[in-house]
């Protein structure tokens, strides 16, 4: 097994393992950290995922940038090129159940938004150094995104994805934050 695969596979289990209300406590103390950086306060649109159960919630930060005024912008998959593409959500009815249980902007309801227009990007992964280097789901949809996006990267994440080291490839892209339970890992490059 590589090591992309080794330790995705033991970083899911720890995910689907950890009790959901230890999970509810650490994603509470993760938002509180998140809604008090600057990156947040200062930017006009966010783009982030709809969190699956067993991954940090942002569904509360979803609603605290709505209740600030902010866009927020959701991707959707296209599965046939795996890319991306950013919707803007006003509301958690805007989404539907598509494969592997994902929830995505209903394309018909809501508006498509460039990457130029998104401040602030909150990035999934599976696993993260403290140099900022992530490991994602595997899919590879960020991977084909994050080049070309401008803006600043943020990754949520509970304290035990933080790891020594990720496998890397040319096309990987760090992120410029990490914030846990625990802690805010600033990056400087």
């Amino acid at each position: 097994m590589d090591e992309k695969k080794k330790i995705r596979r033991l970083m899911k289990e720890q995910l689907l393992h950890q009790m959901g209300s230890i999970r509810e406590a650490k994603s509470e103390a993760i938002f509180d950290k998140a809604i008090a950086l600057a990156e947040l306060k200062h930017a006009s649109c966010i783009g982030i995922t709809i969190s699956r159960d067993f991954e940090v919630n942002t569904r509360k930060l979803i609603e605290q940038a709505w209740l600030l005024s902010k866009k927020v912008a959701v991707p959707r998959c296209i599965p046939t090129t795996r890319k991306l593409d950013f919707y803007l959500l006003s509301s958690f009815d805007q989404l539907e159940i598509v494969y592997a249980g994902l929830l995505e902007p209903k394309v018909e309801e809501t508006e498509i938004i460039l990457s130029k227009d998104i401040d602030l990007l909150i990035v999934p992964g599976v696993a993260f150094t403290e140099g900022g280097d992530r490991l994602g789901f595997g899919g590879g949809y960020y991977d084909r995104f994050l080049p070309n996006y401008e803006g600043e990267l943020l990754a949520l994440a509970f304290d035990f994805q933080i790891v020594p080291f990720v496998p890397l490839e040319d096309h990987d892209v760090p992120v410029d934050l990490i914030v846990t339970e625990e802690r805010v890992i600033k990056i400087n490059r």
